[in-house]
């Protein structure tokens, strides 16, 4: 499949940009209709928007510059040009969530409040912008056999975007089912960390193109440490809950 959807006055337009971009409208609708009924102002989600969007993409873009410094220092022109894919999704939920913390205090917005209504919406934005990788070609495992598998280069390999964005899909319905049935506020963005977390672990064991700290895979390691990051907040916030 040819990664350029079409060409505007010679510039092209690439199928990775516009998933990403549907994932990111998608996602700001379905939290749009949370917030209002969760009585906050119409406007908050599309004010929260233009802060952590532009704060993702970079935050994205810088995460997988850092991880692969040893080709980016030697080739400092392609640093900017993301139109050649090299978004990693902690980067960009690393920080759009600081950008949103701070957003939240500037706006005297409780941030767990917040993060529950947007919680389904990053999920479902990362479903969507799944299928970007599949048009481009990356983010798949190894050889397999399996029928579902698909030809990357004349070899039969592990759709492992297609893991990931099945997953999400899944976990983007539990939380929409459960966000009427949470026990505290921040509840659903727990959740959403420690499910995507744990199934991107074992995703990221299939790939073939993960970036490495040493001989460990960055995303693992991640993965980790917001599991573990996630269980202790929902304890903390509990804890404070059951103190008022």
């Amino acid at each position: 499949m040819d990664p350029v959807a079409f060409r505007i006055f010679g510039v092209e337009v690439a199928w990775y940009g516009i998933l990403i971009s549907l994932g990111i409208l998608f996602g700001i609708v379905v939290a749009t209709y949370r917030a209002k009924k969760e009585g906050l102002y119409s406007e908050v989600i599309t004010d929260l928007a233009l802060i952590t969007v532009p704060a993702a993409i970079i935050g994205a873009r810088a995460y997988y510059v850092i991880f692969s410094w040893d080709f980016y220092k030697q080739n400092p022109g392609e640093i900017f040009n993301i139109r050649h894919g090299g978004l990693a999704i902690h980067g960009a939920i690393i920080a759009g969530v600081l950008a949103g913390y701070l957003f939240c205090r500037y706006k005297k917005i409780g941030f767990w409040t917040l993060a529950d209504i947007c919680a389904p919406s990053i999920i479902l934005g990362q479903a969507i912008g799944r299928w970007g990788n599949f048009v481009n070609q990356e983010a798949h495992g190894g050889p397999t056999n399996l029928p579902w598998g698909i030809e990357i280069d004349g070899v039969k390999v592990h759709p492992a975007f297609l893991y990931e964005s099945l997953w999400n899909f899944g976990v983007f319905v539990f939380l929409l089912y459960y966000s009427g049935k949470k026990k505290y506020e921040g509840q659903i963005f727990i959740l959403y960390l420690i499910l995507y977390s744990v199934a991107r672990y074992f995703i990221e064991g299939l790939r073939t193109d993960s970036l490495m700290l040493g001989p460990f895979r960055v995303a693992q390691l991640i993965s980790i440490i917001s599991i573990i990051g996630a269980i202790i907040a929902g304890l903390i916030i509990k804890k404070r809950n059951n103190q008022i």
